[in-house]
């Protein structure tokens, strides 16, 4: 039901898109999702829920050993590399997220604690690197913490309006050589 919930949602945006479609797309009976979700919201978190469990696997495995400005990197062509292997996944998920910012919902609050453990990942690294000498010390973490957020958000945002206008790779590695620059310690 999830790859029917996934397609749906990319085809028509999660507010027309109905359990008795995702059901009937899915290939069970018309009521088969509301059964197994309770609501078109209780199968929009878990389809969220499966969507985060995908991500932090695979971010695990780009941080694996890594702090500081390596991680910074690394959690960057991660993300890079998570649009071109779950496209699809990723368009839904925004697409959802985005029209779950008009009404206080669920999602709404589970992105928004998802959001701040975004910046407080970005802000542990920034301190890491800090602390090891190879951050400057002047570099405040929690702003560095939403400026790679907005960066993240910014640049999956532009992919979706129009994926074709976007260089991923260069603005990824632009983002990469900039970041460098700005937090590496002269010491």
């Amino acid at each position: 039901m999830f790859t029917a919930a996934i397609e749906l949602i990319n085809e028509r945006g999660t507010q027309k898109t109905t359990l008795k479609d995702i059901g009937e797309r899915a290939g069970y009976s018309r009521g088969m999702a509301n059964y197994r979700f309770g609501s078109k919201e209780g199968l929009m978190m878990e389809l969220f829920a499966q969507f985060d469990q995908r991500w932090k696997a695979h971010l695990s495995e780009y941080l694996e050993g890594h702090s500081g400005i390596s991680a910074v990197i690394q959690a960057a062509n991660a993300l890079r590399e998570f649009l071109k292997l779950e496209s699809d996944y990723m368009r839904a998920m925004y697409l959802l997220w985005y029209e779950s910012l008009g009404h206080q919902s669920d999602m709404r609050s589970t992105l928004a604690e998802h959001h701040d453990v975004y910046r407080s990942d970005a802000r542990r690294w920034i301190e890491q690197g800090i602390a090891a000498g190879e951050i400057r010390p002047d570099i405040n973490a929690e702003q560095f913490a939403v400026q790679y957020c907005s960066f993240i958000f910014g640049v999956v945002y532009q992919w979706l309006v129009n994926a074709d206008a976007l260089d991923l790779d260069a603005a990824f590695d632009s983002y990469e050589q900039l970041t460098v620059q700005l937090l590496r310690s002269q010491e």
